[in-house]
């Protein structure tokens, strides 16, 4: 094939960052970037881009009809590689996270211990793809909001659970007392 196009259609919209399978993208590789995704060349490790929604003409050093000849002293693999990644920067808004256990409490009023749980929902957005690669992607093929919520329930987790076990809720003399301070902790702002 003397001219590659690159497109990334999804069904899966919790997928985050994909690269695209192939790394022996001629130089005028036609690339098509949908309007909810960004997308990256990495050529040599260096990044270049963001290729905004449209269509892009790519330039690496892979000339089609020199490829084969040019890669047979390396197996047959052209020596000059180059990915494609793509972002998705559409928002993902579902994502839940919770202590997996109760977190035990001494209620200073009662001296019971008292269960205390936590949970939520956060969305996301990509705002810097280029970082977002480097940060958490790394060399994966591809990321998706499960992998980030794994990453991020850990912090969530610890960080409550610090918090609640330091400082409770401050509405009060006695900070621990009865279910309905702690409901006034978590719903008033």
């Amino acid at each position: 094939m003397i001219i590659d196009l690159v497109k990334w259609d999804t069904r899966n919209p919790k997928l985050l960052a994909w690269k695209f399978p192939s790394q022996e993208l001629s130089t005028w590789t036609q690339l098509i970037v949908n309007e909810t995704q960004e997308a990256y060349l990495v050529s040599g490790g260096v990044y270049e881009g963001p290729y905004e929604g449209g269509r892009h003409t790519l330039s690496t050093q892979n000339i089609p009809i020199l490829r084969n000849l040019l890669g047979i002293p390396f197996g047959g693999q052209s020596p000059f590689t180059a990915e494609v990644w793509y972002i998705n920067k559409a928002a993902i808004l579902d994502l839940k996270w919770g202590t997996p256990d109760p977190i035990q409490l001494k209620d200073p009023l009662y001296g019971v211990m008292v269960p205390v749980r936590a949970f939520g929902q956060y969305g996301i957005r990509i705002r810097d793809g280029k970082k977002f690669l480097l940060k958490l992607v790394g060399t994966l093929p591809s990321f998706d909001a499960e992998s980030l919520n794994n990453y991020f329930k850990g912090i969530f987790i610890r960080k409550t659970k610090t918090l609640i076990s330091e400082t409770g809720c401050s509405s009060g003399p006695e900070p621990w007392a009865g279910a309905s301070r702690w409901r006034a902790c978590w719903t008033t702002g």
